[in-house]
């Protein structure tokens, strides 16, 4: 099946950046989409970014807009996000999500996975 591998999240003070990057491994043969998501303690889990696999389609939460930017590299199977001049109300879990992935060599498995999480806490 497949692995995600999520780093880069940590403890920045407002206005500071990060870099989050989750790697996808396993029987891959494609995955056509590549995204984050986060959750905040009491809020539900909301889209960050995401961007299909050729990087023509790409979306953005209305709350990061601007100031984060996603990219993969489809041979790394690895997406990025980088997120610039962070805010208090950007603290949350942030989660990588893949979809629509197709195996080598075929085989019935589950076509979407999530990562386990990486914290991102931003604090004065």
């Amino acid at each position: 099946q497949v692995q995600l591998e999520e780093s880069g999240g940590g403890l920045v003070q407002p206005g500071e950046h990060l870099i989050l990057s989750c790697a996808a491994s396993g029987n891959i043969f494609s995955i056509s989409v590549m995204g984050w998501y986060r959750q905040a303690p009491g809020k539900q889990r909301e889209l960050v970014a995401s961007i299909s696999s050729g990087g023509g389609t790409i979306n953005y939460g209305d709350s990061v807009k601007g100031r984060f930017t996603i990219w993969r590299d489809n041979d790394k199977n690895t997406v990025w996000l980088a997120m610039n001049s962070l805010r208090l109300e950007d603290t949350a879990v942030y989660y990588c999500n893949v979809g629509g992935i197709t195996f080598i060599g075929g085989g019935d498995f589950p076509r979407e996975y999530w990562g386990q999480g990486t914290q991102v806490t931003v604090s004065s």
